[in-house]
């Protein structure tokens, strides 16, 4: 009788060990620098929806915020652990005591720039003196853009130019094709959102600014080595989902559109709301991919590639104080964070079938 006993609780045992344990998922919030959830953020519908952060034993709750100067704050104040801004308010807030740095870059290539309607009379940045500049809220880094390429052009930010919160999506076109601005200081797939709202756009040279890093994920210096594994659990996640989404980016959109379902547009049949997120989608691809910055693995930071852009910005007065680089990134997580096979998730996503 024993005998049975012991082995009915060690085969109990084995079960339970066996299982899956809900309660080994770390719920773990990430600041979204929009206030709307986008095709942008299929990395992270796809690493939900294939298992991968679950495998790494973290769920993931994106945050929608209004912009990437909200995002460092809530990193700053521990609201929030994790948030994926643009590089510019956290250069803006080390000099304040703000021990944070990106350990993760996602856009590689720089997705911000000015964009205005495809039939506007202006061709530079200087046409814009005196005009209406909007960007989706003053917590944006398109503040921070616009600011710089005015200064780059010989114009004073704070005069010659306004910069107006035009909103997002549907809003901005609304606001473009109204004409209460001018021209636009957003971003690549916020671009592709007002042209699927019937708003044709065309961006202005860019140079000043194309081999720039965009956003990353960022965290506190502490989190980063209290909870090194957690922190790289999500952005292996994110690059899984990412590789996922440019080898098959339709399928990248229906799995956005499950997991995030607000994210689903209304008034369109299904068809054309895939064919008109994808768009979207190819808009991003574009920045994530490796190339763009001369990196050979996912989430690198380059140094070169930031510390050029920290002197751009001090140079234009967008952060007041120099910024030694290793202050803004960190590559110590990277190793652990590409421990998995990109050809594997490659290949899986070209075979993916609904």
């Amino acid at each position: 009788m024993i005998a049975r006993l012991v082995a009915l609780g060690a085969s109990l045992l084995l079960t339970l060990s066996a299982a899956p344990d809900g309660a080994a998922q770390t719920k773990v919030r990430v600041g979204w620098c929009a206030k709307t959830v986008s095709s942008a953020a299929t990395p992270f519908a796809i690493a939900t929806k294939m298992g991968w952060f679950k495998e790494d034993g973290v769920e993931v709750e994106l945050v929608p915020l209004s912009g990437s100067g909200d995002c460092v704050k809530t990193v700053a104040t521990k609201e929030i652990a994790y948030a994926l801004p643009s590089v510019e308010p956290l250069a803006a807030a080390r000099p304040q005591g703000v021990k944070a740095k990106i350990f993760y870059t996602a856009y590689q290539g720089n997705i911000y720039g000015i964009a205005v309607p495809a039939d506007s009379p202006v061709q530079k940045m200087t046409d814009l003196k005196g005009k209406n500049i909007g960007v989706i809220s003053m917590g944006s880094a398109g503040v921070h853009i616009a600011r710089a390429l005015a200064a780059t052009s010989g114009m004073d930010p704070a005069v010659d130019i306004n910069v107006v919160v035009a909103g997002e999506g549907a809003q901005t076109a609304a606001m473009v094709r109204s004409g209460q601005v001018a021209a636009l200081s957003q971003y690549d797939t916020q671009y592709a959102m007002v042209e699927n709202a019937g708003v044709k756009l065309r961006v202005l040279d860019t140079k000043d600014i194309d081999r720039y890093p965009s956003n990353g994920l960022l965290a506190l210096e502490d989190t980063l080595k209290t909870r090194p594994k957690e922190a790289a659990a999500v952005a292996r996640g994110y690059a899984r989902g990412t590789i996922f989404a440019i080898n098959n980016p339709e399928a990248a959109i229906r799995m956005l559109y499950e997991v995030y379902p607000q994210t689903r547009p209304t008034g369109k049949d299904e068809a054309t709301a895939i064919r008109d997120d994808v768009r979207v989608l190819q808009a991003r691809i574009v920045n994530w991919k490796l190339d763009k910055a001369g990196v050979s693995k996912w989430g690198e930071n380059s140094e070169t590639n930031y510390a050029a852009y920290a002197e751009f910005l001090l140079k234009w007065g967008v952060i007041k104080q120099k910024v030694d680089v290793h202050d803004l990134i960190t590559n110590e997580l990277i190793g652990s964070i590409n421990n998995f096979d990109p050809a594997k998730v490659a290949a899986e996503a070209r075979a993916y079938k609904r």
